[in-house]
């Protein structure tokens, strides 16, 4: 297992490596502080999951999430100094996958990771699922809609496939947190509302008008069986 930091404080990333040293000796941690050096070892030394500080020296967080989202669907955790709803909300939007603000704690941090990773591999072993048009493979995170290819987010794929699978009936929160981080947690609602915008405007006609996900206020979403 490979995890790659993009951090530029160096006790930072001490912590976090002493932290995996302890809890999960196997793990091999590798890191940069240059955001576009973190780019590039995104694509050479495939990593099996990022944990990316968002207040880089080189450039904005942000950028480097942008850039790899262009080429990877790797799990992404954005560490971010403040536990800003905007600072949060912009970097799931922009295809992270779970946060963590500073100060964290290690453990913390380390249950974070181990949930990204298990998301993955289960993904990895849930077959194809098909609604209509529509067809979901979670192993490549991908889906195709209206013969287009749809590049996903590990865990917009994970939110997806629990909605397809369950077409017709409403999606708890509470479930669908449970699919994502393997429990539910207070401001899991939240989190789940970006992905669900995301998803919307993926494969929605209009975003603000969605006739495919729909929202069910206080109790979770449902999905609709799209025209053939």
């Amino acid at each position: 297992m490979k995890i790659l930091i993009i951090e530029d404080s160096r006790q930072i990333v001490e912590a976090i490596t002493l932290t995996f040293q302890i809890r999960w000796p196997a793990a091999k941690i590798v890191s940069t502080e240059r955001g576009d050096k973190g780019v590039e070892m995104v694509e050479k030394e495939n990593p099996d999951i990022l944990i990316l500080d968002l207040g880089l020296p080189d450039m904005s967080g942000f950028d480097v999430l942008k850039q790899i989202r262009l080429f990877s669907d790797i799990p992404i955790l954005i560490l971010t100094a403040r536990a800003e709803e905007a600072d949060v909300v912009k970097g799931l939007e922009w295809g992270a996958d779970d946060y963590v603000a500073k100060p964290f704690r290690q453990l913390e941090l380390l249950s974070r990771v181990q949930a990204l990773l298990r998301r993955r591999q289960t993904s990895q072993k849930e077959t194809p699922v098909v609604l209509g048009q529509m067809s979901l493979n979670p192993t490549v995170s991908e889906l195709e809609f209206k013969n287009k290819k749809i590049n996903l987010t590990v865990s917009e794929s994970k939110v997806l496939y629990e909605l397809m699978r369950n077409a017709g009936q409403v999606v708890t929160h509470a479930i669908l947190a449970e699919a994502l981080w393997g429990a539910d947690y207070p401001g899991a609602a939240d989190t789940i509302k970006v992905y669900i915008r995301r998803l919307r405007e993926k494969i929605e006609k209009d975003s603000s008008d969605p006739q495919l996900i729909l929202t069910r206020p206080g109790v979770g979403y449902q999905m609709v069986r799209p025209e053939v």
